[in-house]
């Protein structure tokens, strides 16, 4: 299955993918388990897992070809809203080698 990959460093990489998977659990399936540090997200157009690793998390979703640039956007769009303070940047790496989708707050006012 396609995928698309990004690293956000972060030293608070647990509770971004807590918060994310809450926030979006309201509308999907969700879960995340902080005892492992993984979460899921399942979409109707794919995937998404989480990560928290030390100092960094890694994103990664799945999906037919066309829809990489939906399931990039709708993950990396909510988690730089979350993680405005922390001016997070989530840049998307495609298992094909095109270039994902870059995300970052650019208000701010955010």
């Amino acid at each position: 299955m396609p995928r698309s990959e990004a690293r956000v460093a972060t030293d608070r990489p647990g509770r971004y993918a807590k918060q994310l998977t809450a926030h979006m659990g309201r509308k999907i399936e969700a879960a995340y388990s902080e005892e492992t540090g993984r979460g899921t997200m399942v979409f109707g157009a794919g995937t998404a897992t989480l990560e928290a690793q030390a100092d960094a998390l890694l994103l990664t979703v799945e999906g037919e070809r066309e829809n990489l640039p939906g399931l990039e956007d709708v993950v990396g769009r909510h988690l730089v809203r979350f993680g405005a303070r922390d001016e997070l940047v989530i840049e998307w790496h495609r298992d094909n080698g095109e270039p994902g989708l870059v995300h970052r707050n650019e208000d701010p006012e955010a």
